[in-house]
């Protein structure tokens, strides 16, 4: 059985953040502040702000459903809606794809070091083991980086986006900027991209060789070491 548990410390760590930017980018698929709107006319959206998501599009308002109260409403951004932007599609494709890669990446990370720190019988595999979590790991922040630069590419544009009617939303907003979604979703991948260099990196000891003196001797520890101190072919030839 071989001991490799003082060699997967920095793997550990990078599990660790891994879990922490799987958990953000979740965070980040459910937030509706992906692209903030002001509009000026507040008849309808009192605060003057919207909130465009990955999956829904939701304002505040004083009038819509119960006067005298503040009640955010929100309406569902469909995948096959005509009006829905390819950037927002890819967002839900993408960012879901990313949650299953980065699963399965933490799933093998937790098997790798399971088998690390209470010992493996053959070590040859754990390399290998912590390449494919790493590799699922940056594939799944790649994931989550396409949609996420997407949308903030859409922002700084000022792209709009035609909703229908039921929506109550304008058909192009004052002026926008990026929500904290997008900035969640960035930090979640930077975390995942971090711990999978850090799993691809994993190397294992090298054995250490006898030291040879110039004269071709072995040290004597090592003729000690390689005699054995049980050993009864030498106690027999000692006797004689």
């Amino acid at each position: 059985m071989t001991y490799l548990a003082h060699t997967a410390h920095a793997q550990l760590a990078a599990l660790w953040l891994s879990c922490v930017g799987w958990t953000l980018t979740a965070v980040a698929l459910g937030l509706i502040q992906w692209r903030v709107w002001l509009v000026s006319d507040r008849e309808v959206i009192s605060s003057g702000v919207a909130w465009v998501g990955v999956w829904r599009a939701c304002f505040n308002s004083f009038t819509e459903v119960t006067p005298g109260f503040r009640v955010m409403h929100c309406k569902h951004i469909g995948l096959t809606e005509a009006f829905t932007p390819p950037e927002i599609v890819a967002g839900q494709v993408l960012m879901m794809l990313s949650l299953l890669a980065g699963l399965c990446g933490n799933t093998s990370g937790v098997y790798t070091l399971r088998n690390v720190y209470f010992g493996v019988e053959k070590s040859r595999p754990i390399r290998l083991w912590f390449f494919a979590t790493g590799a699922l790991c940056l594939t799944a922040a790649m994931m989550s980086l396409i949609p996420l630069l997407w949308n903030l590419t859409s922002v700084v544009t000022n792209q709009t986006i035609r909703f229908p009617s039921d929506f109550k939303m304008p058909q192009a907003p004052d002026s926008q900027h990026v929500g904290c979604g997008i900035g969640v979703g960035m930090v979640g991948t930077f975390l995942m991209v971090v711990s999978g260099v850090v799993f691809c990196m994993y190397r294992l000891p090298e054995r250490p060789q006898p030291r040879i003196h110039l004269d071709g001797s072995l040290p004597a520890s090592s003729v000690t070491a390689g005699r054995g101190n049980n050993n009864a072919a030498f106690e027999s030839q000692e006797h004689l």
